[in-house]
């Protein structure tokens, strides 16, 4: 067992040669393929749908675990299968952008596309297995399989047709916002609740700035490959004001919660992000260098991204700050409710 690489695989997306990842374990392989350092942002969303319920009562640790589980096999199989889509379209021919920055295993030649499919089908099949728990201690309830539904159809169709034609931005908002935080609360509270979905604007708005980044910074490439993403539509300087309202708007959203008492002032908390938040912003004020700033690293994470790693790096101190704010809010309702009324 490779521990080293598992760390440095949930830190980064790391380049290997073919020699170095022969070398590698099951596990090590598959956090790699899967860009495993980006399943965080789906874990803050499950532990968001796990706080909210249990500051309404009803959290049980098995099926909040299930529900976990499963979202983030699905983000690893949509990964993988994303990675499939592209090889067979060529879109990773001829040392494509997703070559440069992180290994695309199958253009890599670290695996075959069956070897790919594999992967694919056994995490797609654990990430199913968790839905069926799910189903099952629910009572098989409709909207569940609906939630399952609209989750498979994403895992499924988000590379091809939905970033093809301007929808991959407005996709990545709906599933890590509505979806997973909003239809995991209904999992576990057993009720739909427009408050929750619309009290975790500040962290799925942040997850999109991360995808809004990335495109941002594949604008040039995926032009010449027909890839009509939000940011080919709008042109670079729109798109970086968009990713710079989504970045700001968290900061308001929680403050006006606080405000009508939604949320109690320890969710200030997210104002220690700021300092990231103040770095970030001005490269977002500029167009995208021609060339590697001699500061900014290379590879595995860094250039060619540019947007897409300084957005991630705002998105993880905010979320991992508001994820904070939110348990002790809601501790100090639970043990401490005299305090809060």
């Amino acid at each position: 067992m490779n521990f080293a690489m598992w760390k440095k695989a949930l830190n980064i997306i790391p380049a290997v040669s073919k020699e170095e990842w022969d070398s590698l374990d099951i596990v090590s392989k598959w956090l790699i393929s899967t860009r495993a350092a980006v399943l965080v942002m789906t874990f803050i969303s499950a532990a968001l749908a796990g706080l909210f319920a249990l500051r309404d009562g009803q959290f049980a640790f098995l099926p909040w675990l299930a529900l976990t589980l499963g979202l983030i096999l699905a983000h690893a199989t949509n990964n993988l299968f994303n990675d499939y889509t592209d090889y067979v379209k060529g879109v990773d021919k001829d040392n494509y952008f997703r070559t440069l920055y992180g290994p695309q295993p199958v253009a890599n030649g670290l695996l075959t596309t069956t070897q790919l499919l594999t992967y694919t089908a056994v995490t797609g099949a654990l990430a199913a297995a968790m839905g069926v728990y799910l189903l099952a201690i629910n009572g098989w309830d409709p909207l569940i399989w609906v939630l399952l539904g609209l989750g498979a159809f994403f895992v499924l169709f988000y590379t091809w047709p939905l970033k093809y034609i301007a929808l991959g931005e407005v996709a990545v908002l709906l599933v890590w916002g509505p979806l997973m935080i909003g239809g995991g609360y209904y999992v576990l509270a057993h009720a739909w609740d427009w408050n929750v979905v619309w009290a975790t604007i500040p962290y799925y708005f942040g997850v999109t700035t991360v995808i809004f980044g990335k495109h941002i910074d594949k604008i040039t490439v995926d032009k010449e490959k027909g890839i009509h993403t939000l940011p080919v539509l709008l042109g670079e300087r729109n798109a970086r004001w968009a990713v710079i309202g989504l970045m700001i708007a968290p900061y308001l959203v929680v403050l006006a919660l606080i405000a009508v008492r939604y949320f109690t002032p320890v969710m200030l908390v997210v104002l220690f992000a700021l300092p990231t938040l103040k770095t970030t912003l001005p490269f977002f004020l500029q167009p995208r260098p021609a060339t590697r700033p001699d500061w900014f690293p290379d590879g595995q994470g860094g250039w060619p991204l540019f947007f897409a790693p300084l957005a991630f790096r705002n998105n993880r101190a905010f979320g991992g700050l508001f994820l904070l704010g939110l348990l002790a809010d809601v501790l100090i309702r639970i043990y401490l409710p005299a305090f809060w009324r």
